[in-house]
């Protein structure tokens, strides 16, 4: 079976995290422009005022989207470049930066696929109570029509939402990203709900005013289990870790994904959960639940299951000194195969792959060249599991790595390098890695050149 001739070969990025601009031709603070004021919030002090200077070079960006032969390039769209105060007027100058890229990526043949949250939540509206406040869901809808309405002649491929887990959990509980947030549970509830909220209304935004039939999602983290071996016990020990709430935190699958494409809440969440559950209104599940053409998916690694034998599962001990991307996370190439299989079995929907990838240590070398073979090895190992699932019939049309160009890793600011392109972030200059080359040669054989590497 292997990859579909339509298979969708692409790569992603996010726009506080290579546009810089930040403070240009009208756009509006977001969460991300105040959190990086704050001393050691962000790595050195890193900002994203310029990163990848995008926004000025995203002509020269598309022209090596389309050197490389991407077939589409998922990005993202800045909240407050198009609407400063998050809802009323219109920055004009911030809307005809993305009218401009959308053309841009056309001309190089890549197809747009437009996330519209990417975690720049729009400052204004966070002092309003942000995800807290239920008017969130309508002010996103309110933003998403505007997108919808000056896009939607050229753009068919959507998502509301990337990774909920990360922007309500490790923003609104843990702290750690942006707006910095130390909630009790219950506001974290109250933030995620609100979330699903507006990604449900965003949907019914997308599907009445479209000018193009659309094709909707969402990008969730895969938190990915995986079996110890190919027993049936381990299989099930791994799919019921995969789809179980077991404490009071966001890093979990169903209470994202459950209440978007089946209209409910977990059970065993609501039970961890019943003492914090936010008060849900009559018609919000519906509003939620609303139909999804694919579901996608952020996977990078993944968690070994062994089942105890007597119904329950434990997480198996990685072997000492195990492979580590610069992230520390592990290699876990399987996870791409098992991660996939679990959520179209569960979802029954196509999946398509809308994040992976890995920090890496790279530089220029003597020879003015990037070599970074450890990506290479490392998206060969991964797409190869993917080709695997492929091949046992999971419904997998399409695959995004992330990233298309080194940018603002968030807190880890500009230590970490997940691109294919080097970004010298002293003058912005772009140079193709090896990664980028071998990605080609990937694109153009539509996978096949994976048997060989």
């Amino acid at each position: 079976m292997s990859f579909s001739k339509d298979f969708v070969w692409g790569a992603a990025a996010a726009s506080y995290q290579i546009e810089g601009a930040a403070y240009e031709d009208g756009k509006g603070l977001s969460v991300w422009d105040t959190m990086c004021r704050q001393p050691g919030k962000v790595w050195e002090d890193n900002t994203g005022d310029v990163a990848c200077d995008h926004y000025h070079r995203y002509k020269e960006d598309a022209r090596l989207m389309g050197e490389i032969g991407l077939k589409a390039y998922r990005l993202s769209i800045s909240w407050p470049r198009v609407l400063p105060e998050g809802v009323g007027t219109i920055n004009q100058k911030g809307l005809d930066f993305y009218d401009r890229l959308i053309d841009a990526l056309l001309e190089n043949g890549v197809q747009p696929w437009v996330t519209l949250f990417h975690w720049d939540y729009p400052y204004a509206l966070y002092c309003r109570g942000g995800w807290l406040n239920r008017d969130s869901s309508d002010w996103f809808a309110e933003y998403t029509s505007v997108i919808v309405d000056k896009l939607s002649d050229r753009v068919s491929n959507w998502m509301t939402l990337n990774e909920p887990q990360v922007f309500i959990g490790i923003a609104h509980q843990s702290g750690l990203h942006a707006p910095g947030l130390q909630l009790g549970f219950a506001d974290v509830l109250l933030a995620a709900h609100n979330a699903l909220l507006a990604h449900g209304k965003a949907v019914q935004v997308i599907r009445t005013r479209a000018k193009t039939k659309p094709a909707v999602g969402a990008a969730l983290v895969g938190v990915t289990s995986m079996p110890a071996t190919d027993s049936t016990e381990d299989i099930e020990a791994a799919r019921g870790r995969m789809f179980s709430i077991w404490n009071k935190n966001c890093w979990n699958n169903t209470w994202w994904a459950d209440p978007m494409v089946f209209g409910t809440y977990p059970e065993d969440g609501m039970k961890i959960f019943e003492i914090e559950m936010p008060a849900i209104a009559d018609g919000d599940m519906k509003t939620i639940c609303q139909p999804l053409d694919f579901y996608g998916v952020n996977i990078y690694t993944g968690q070994t299951i062994r089942s105890t034998g007597d119904g329950g599962a434990k997480s198996v001990k990685s072997p000492d000194g195990p492979p580590l991307t610069t992230m520390e996370w592990q290699v876990k190439p399987e996870s791409l195969y098992w991660g996939p299989r679990f959520l179209n079995e569960r979802y029954r929907l196509p999946i398509f792959i809308t994040e992976n990838g890995m920090g890496n240590c790279d530089w220029i070398h003597r020879d003015g060249k990037i070599h970074d073979p450890q990506r290479i090895d490392f998206l060969a190992r991964y797409l190869s599991e993917l080709k695997h699932a492929i091949d046992d019939g999971v419904m997998v049309k399409g695959y995004f790595l992330w990233s298309i160009m080194d940018n603002f890793e968030w807190s880890f600011g500009y230590k970490q390098r997940f691109g294919i392109i080097y970004v010298d972030y002293a003058t912005g200059e772009r140079t193709l890695k090896d990664s980028a080359n071998w990605y080609k040669e990937v694109i153009a054989s539509n996978g096949a050149i994976l048997d060989k590497t």
